[in-house]
This record gives structure tokens, sequence and C-alpha cells, in this order.
């Protein structure tokens, strides 16, 4: 009997470190960043059970077998679809400002479509005259609405646009919803959803959250863009989820959540209406190409207007765009360059860009929120502020809520806005949508916003910050080695 046991004990031991070994093999085999493998390696010697369930669950991105072949499905239909829109030469533009240039070469050749112009812009920076546009527009849409939220909490204003959209419904208008499930799990808890697909609302709940599948697809995969399209012709799209701020999260302590939406007129609603169909076909497996190019597009054939080109990130499209997008549009900037995220937790590569840009005389200011309602990666952002300041990166905390927005703007001329944080879950991770927009006049409404986020914050200086107490910088450290899987 003790022989048995003897040898029970070690075949256990060893299948114990030959899994702790086939992890560490595969982790090093992935191509990923150093920063990234090297934390995951210490978890894993550390905690090893731990460590290793959380990497099968969380350190590879597993769309699922059953997303993952309906991605490969919908591609040549798709790759049609793109190939009869470049027929359409009157909605591209043939050059582009010097700044945004090489950005509109680079998400071309990576996408495979330029960008379009013939665009009218509004930025819109008060939650409720987006509720009221989309309310408005809802209720004069007439042949379809397609709309995608990471987050819809019901209360406030978000109800009279759930009763807007069951409207529209009922008098025939083609309504579709996809939600994340994680992010909007109080909306899928309320009587709304049974409610708006009563109504004849497509409800879609997308990346549902299953822990009994949490070794078959990636459950931290989220579904974090937010857009809405109506008509094929109107578009909105930026930082805001559907909530009304007096009532979301009003315990977190952070103050109501700022944000930024872009409503939009033009072929630009064409490009992101491709995206969110497919968005749809890999949740529902059910094809939704919009409408034929030239029906669509033909009432902006002579249209002036803004160029702007539409980035998508996510499993199934173009890998790493964003974050090179972010790269070539810090290395783009001469003059200055403005950032504003509520999550900073960037790659070395973004960090290193940024103060690169600050040593070579470009002045560089990034707005973040004052307080957070991630402890992590408040703590995380923290560990950058030295290296940031000693390149002289002005850093500017936000008093005035929890700055939401996500923004970029390049000498008054080049603007990013969008869905996605200055972090490693959206900068490689979730499926996110950010629009590039090459135009003087959308700069200039942009660089009013964040002069006024500016006028609510305060500068952080560095006499004050090399002050902080050994507890803090401790801390910091801490989170900064765990950032590459924040």
């Amino acid at each position: 009997m003790t022989t048995f046991y003897t040898v029970i004990s070690w075949l256990v031991f060893l299948g114990y470190w030959l899994l702790i070994a086939g992890v560490t093999l595969r982790i090093l085999m992935k191509r990923r960043a150093v920063p990234s493998a090297m934390a995951w390696l210490l978890i894993i010697y550390i905690l090893p059970l731990v460590g290793i369930i959380a990497y099968l669950s969380f350190g590879e991105l597993h769309l699922g077998k059953r997303r993952a072949e309906r991605a490969r499905a919908m591609w040549p239909s798709t790759a049609k679809w793109l190939h009869e829109l470049k027929a359409c030469k009157h909605i591209f533009a043939e050059e582009n400002s010097e700044v945004a240039s090489s950005l509109f070469q680079l998400c071309e050749r990576r996408q495979g479509i330029s960008g379009v112009k013939g665009n009218q812009l509004q930025l819109l920076t008060d939650s409720d005259d987006v509720m009221q546009a989309l309310i408005r527009d809802i209720q004069l849409a007439r042949h379809n609405i397609e709309m995608v939220f990471y987050i819809w909490a019901p209360g406030g204003m978000a109800d009279q646009v759930a009763e807007s959209l069951m409207a529209a419904a009922r008098r025939g208008v083609h309504c579709r919803l996809m939600l994340d499930s994680a992010g909007s799990v109080t909306f899928f808890r309320s009587p709304w959803a049974a409610m708006m697909r009563n109504a004849g609302v497509e409800v879609v709940e997308a990346l549902k959250v299953n822990l009994m599948r949490v070794f078959l697809r990636r459950m931290d995969l989220r579904q974090h863009r937010k857009m809405v399209m109506i008509d094929n012709y109107i578009a909105y799209t930026g930082s805001m989820n559907l909530v009304d701020p007096r009532f979301f999260k009003q315990d977190a302590g952070v103050g109501q959540w700022v944000d930024l939406m872009a409503r939009m007129e033009g072929p630009v609603a064409t490009a992101m209406g491709i995206v969110y169909s497919c968005d749809w076909e890999i949740e529902t497996g059910k094809r939704l190409l919009p409408p034929p190019p030239d029906l669509n597009i033909m009432p902006f054939e002579q249209a002036s207007g803004h160029t702007i080109q539409t980035i998508a990130s996510g499993p199934g499209f173009p890998e790493d765009l964003i974050h090179q997008a972010l790269l070539t549009s810090v290395y783009a900037a001469r003059e200055y360059l403005i950032m504003t995220t509520p999550y900073f937790v960037p790659s070395d590569d973004l960090l290193h860009a940024i103060c690169t840009a600050a040593q070579r005389g470009v002045d560089v200011s990034i707005i973040l929120p004052r307080k957070n309602d991630s402890m992590l990666v408040g703590w995380a952002s923290r560990a950058f502020f030295t290296e940031l300041l000693a390149a002289g990166v002005k850093i500017y905390q936000f008093e005035g809520g929890l700055l939401h927005t996500k923004s970029v703007l390049v000498d008054g001329q080049l603007s990013l806005v969008g869905t996605v944080n200055l972090d490693m879950r959206s900068l490689w991770l979730n499926f996110e949508i950010t629009l590039v927009i090459d135009d003087a006049g959308f700069a200039a409404d942009l660089a009013a916003v964040q002069d006024d986020y500016i006028s609510r914050s305060r500068l952080l200086e560095v006499r004050l910050w090399v002050k902080r107490p050994l507890w803090q910088r401790i801390t910091e450290r801490l989170f900064y080695f765990f950032s590459p899987l924040l």
C-alpha cells in the first residue's frame, strides 16, 4: 500500500510540474509582449493553480469555435461588398493633410478601404443633448435602426430612448439592438429586454457570460463598441454608453460620467454599417449587409464635408490596427498632442512614443480623471506618471466627475474619437471602434471641448508628485508589474 501511495504521489508531483512546464512553454511560444509574458509567468510560479486557471481563462484570445467559424464564413461576402463600395469613387478622399496622410495610408492598406468624404459631423458633450438628438432621429426613422452598446442601464432618459425604439419597431421600422452581456447585465435582468422583444425589436445578448464555457471562450472579451445607425444615413459613436449619468453608478464615488459623442450624416454611416454587419453575423449567424452602395451613397455624390476613416478592432478584424493608428498619430505630431482617456495603462511602445514626442518639442497633454471607478487601473496609471513628467508631458487630473471621453487631437487638424481606452484591453482585446477625422473645423470643436476639460482639471506638479508617500510608490509599482494583464 505504501508503494502505491508513493507512486501516486510521484505521478501527481510529476503531473504538476509537467503542467507548469507546459503552460510556461505555451506562454513563451505565443508571440506576445515581453512584459505580459513575464507577468503571467510570475503569477503562475507564485500561485501555480490559480495562475494556470487564470491564464487558460483570460490569457489567450478565444472567440469560441462557433463565432470563429462565423467570422471566417462572413469574409467572402464582406469582401465582395467592399469591392462594390470601391466603385463609388466619388465618396473617397483622394488626398489628406500632411499630418493625417500617414495614418490614412496605414488604414487603407490594413483595411482595404480609403477614408470617406462628404460627411457632416456634430460633437455632443452633454448626455441630455445626446439622448434628445437620438430620440428625434429614432422618431424620424423610416427603414432601419441598428444599435450596439457595451452598457444599457435602465433609468432616466435611457427609458425614453427605449420607448422611442419600441415605438419605431411598432410602426414597421426594422430595429436591432446588440448589448454586451456583462456590461448590460442590469438591462437583461430588467423587464426592458422582454418589453422590447414584444414590441418587435431584435435584442441580442452579445458574448453571453457562461461560466460553464470559461475554458472554451475568453470571458473578458467584450463588445465595447457604442454605435447607432439610422436609415443608413445617420450614425452616432463615441464614449457614451446608453445610460443617464444622473442615475448611473451614483454609489461609485466618482461623480457623474463625462462623455463625448459624434453625430454624423453621410457615407461614414455605410462604413460603420459594415462593422455592425460583421458583429451581427458573428453573434447571430445572420447576414445583414448594408443596402447596395449606389442606393445608399448617391445623395452624397456632390457633398462636401469632413473626411473620416473608420477603424474597427476585435477578433476577425485587422490585428493591432488601433494600436498602430495611435502610434502613427503620436509620431505625426509636430506642434501639440492632447489625449483624454479614463483608463491609462499604455503599452511600452505607446508610452515611449508619447515621451519621445514631448522630448522632441511637441506640447503633450494627457487628461485623466482624478477619481477612477477602477482601483486597479487607477493605481496602475499612476505608475507611468514619473516617466511622463520627466519627459515633459503635462498631466491634468479632471475633477468634474469621471472623465470617460476617449479622444486624441494632433496639431489642430487630426482627431481620433471613439470607444478605445489607452489600456491593453481596448488596444488588443475588445471589439472597439475609432473615427479618424482629417478636418481643421472638427479639430477646433474638439479642442474647445478639451480646453473645457483642462479648465476643470488640476495640473499635476512634479515638485508635489516626487513627495508622495513611500507606500504609494510601492503600491504603484506593484500594480505596474501587473499592468500588462489589466
